[in-house]
This record gives structure tokens, sequence and C-alpha cells, in this order.
């Protein structure tokens, strides 16, 4: 019996199929604009005459298009950027970002971008060394150690504030702050270890450790667009890394030498921060927003008969009286740590 009602399943209504991919819901992933290539052509020259490095610029230009839900976009990208780089590690590095990108974008678009993009690259021959292996399983062995890591990364960012902010992320949830630290900070934000035997599995090259990592943070949510206050937190998370010298000790700026370690620290500089978030601006304006919750916003309908006039609305959340969240405190109170910093070192 249940068989046969699932079989049933099968055909939907012509009706309930239009409805499903109504234009007005923009059902459909956001095409490649025309002048796409150009907007990659000059954040890659400015990131040359600001010496900030490749993989930076690569970084911020892939995690804001899988925001805008753009994966044409991506492969305009990787054409762009492949007249400098291995198009093989590109394209890993790339595809390392979208994952990466789920912690703020959600799995939906993240699978339909890299679904797209994984199918673009079909036509190059090295496509069938694209890494093959999963490195993120976690089992009894490993479960110890992955928490432990997203607990370092979480840690890393929020210093010296990482204990009250999961305390008032606790308020929020009771189970929000275990679930964003063992299931993204663990899982996915922080890169799990690599073997010397780890064949089909993202070359170290690929990787994008604690710096490119703050990095996808502030892409993503700048061309989210709504979420101010994580991006502060997440600038500030960027200047941590720097503070606490963890360039100097990660893989991938080891691999590109002294220049590499001394570009990550100019963009985490404020002037190379507004570079970053005007270099997102740029992306998510040619693109066109990404139909990230863009919808219109609809007049509201006239007075009902029956409605008494001079009414006030009481249907306001409790919450729109908040005007500064509790990450942004958390943000402040990091900025007035580094202003008290910078005045010690004066001193």
């Amino acid at each position: 019996m249940a068989e046969a009602k699932i079989k049933d399943l099968g055909s939907l209504t012509p009706s309930l199929k239009k409805l499903i991919h109504a234009p007005f819901s923009n059902p459909n992933t956001t095409p490649a604009p025309p002048h796409i290539r150009n907007i990659y052509q000059r954040l890659s020259r400015e990131a040359k005459e600001r010496r900030y490095g490749e993989r930076p610029w690569i970084t911020i230009a892939a995690a804001a298009t899988f925001t805008l839900n753009s994966p044409q976009s991506l492969t305009a990208l990787h054409s762009v950027a492949s007249s400098t780089s291995n198009p093989l590690l590109l394209a890993e590095l790339i595809r390392e970002t979208g994952l990466k990108s789920i912690s703020f974008n959600g799995i939906p678009r993240t699978i339909n971008c890299l679904n797209a993009f994984r199918s673009d690259l079909e036509i190059n021959p090295w496509s069938p060394s694209l890494s093959t292996s999963p490195s993120r399983t976690v089992t009894n062995r490993t479960i110890n150690d992955t928490v432990a890591r997203g607990n370092s990364l979480w840690k890393s960012i929020y210093t010296p504030y990482h204990n009250k902010l999961s305390q008032k992320l606790a308020l929020a949830h009771p189970d929000l702050p275990g679930y964003i630290l063992q299931g993204h900070y663990a899982m996915l934000l922080s890169d799990p270890p690599q073997g010397q035997n780890d064949k089909g599995a993202v070359p170290k090259q690929a990787r994008l450790g604690r710096c490119l990592t703050s990095l996808v943070a502030i892409a993503c949510l700048r061309a989210q667009t709504g979420v101010g206050p994580q991006v502060l937190s997440h600038v500030y998370g960027l200047k941590k890394a720097i503070a606490q010298e963890l360039h100097k000790t990660e893989d991938e700026f080891d691999i590109d030498g002294q220049e590499a370690k001394e570009g990550i620290e100019r963009l985490a500089e404020d002037e190379g921060c507004e570079w970053v978030l005007n270099s997102v601006d740029a992306i998510a304006k040619a693109i066109g927003g990404g139909n990230f919750a863009q919808w219109e916003r609809e007049e509201p309908p006239r007075e009902q008969e029956g409605e008494e006039e001079g009414v006030e609305d009481d249907t306001r959340l409790d919450g729109e009286v908040t005007e500064v969240s509790e990450t942004e405190n958390v943000a402040r109170e990091m900025q007035g740590e580094l202003d008290g910093e910078k005045v010690k070192a004066k001193l």
C-alpha cells in the first residue's frame, strides 16, 4: 500500500508545477552577466598592483559568486584566473571555497553551483584528476580531534570573547552554540589534517586555512546583505589571524613564500579590508543580487471593512526593537581591545 502511494507521487498537477517554477520566485540560478569577466580581470589587476596575492582575490571572488548563485560566473572566474594559476589547483580552490560557503549561504545553492561548476570543468583534460576522496568524515578515532579543531578556530576568531559569545548564542537556542562549533567550525570551516599518502584528497595548495577562511566569511556575508554585524565580526576575525601570526605557519602561505605572507598582512589592514568589501560589491552589482531573499515589497492592502481606524498595529516582533545585536556588541569589544593594543604600542 505504501509503495503504491509513493508511485502516485510521481505526477504533479500542471498548476503546482507552474507555481513551483513561477518566475517571481526566482527558481533558477543567476546567469553570468556579459561583463563579469571584466570585473574579475580588474580585481586580478588591482590585487597584483596592491600586492595582496593571487589566492586571496580568487577566494573573495569565488565566495561572493557562490553567494550570488551564479555558477556560470564561477566558470568565467576560473577562465580568467587560469591565465596566471594552475587550472587544476585553481578549480580545487574554488570548490573548497564553495564548500565552506555552506556555513554562510546554506546547502541548496552551494550544491547547485558546485554541480554546475563541476559539469563545466568536464571539457578539460585534467578534470579526472580533481580530488575524489572525502577528508571531513568523522569517525570514533577522529571525533575528539575534530571538535578540538573547531573550538580552536572559534577561539582564534573571537578571543577573548569566545566564551561570552557562546553563552549568548545559547540564550537564543540551547543547541545553537553546539551546532555552530561542532557542525560548522569543526566539521567544515577548520581544515582537516592531511596525511602523506592521501591519494585523491584536496591538495594542500588548494586548502584555505585560517586567513582565507575569514575572507570566505567576509565575502559571503557582504554579498548576502542584511548581516552587517557578522561582516564586522569576521573582519575582526581576519585581523585576529594576522595578529596571532597564523599566516606564518599555514601551508598555503608557506608554499607561496614571504611575498604571500606580506600580501595577506596588507589585505588585513583597514585599506585592504575596504578593498575586499568594494570588490564584493562590484561583483554583486554586476551579477545582480543573486536572488538571495530579494523579494519586492508589496503595498499592504487597503483598510478592510470592519477594521477600526486609529488602532495601532501591535504585530511588531519584540526583536525588532533591538538595534544592536549581541554579535555587534562583541565586535565592538574586539575593536576596543585592538585600539587598546595600539595605544600600548605607541607608549
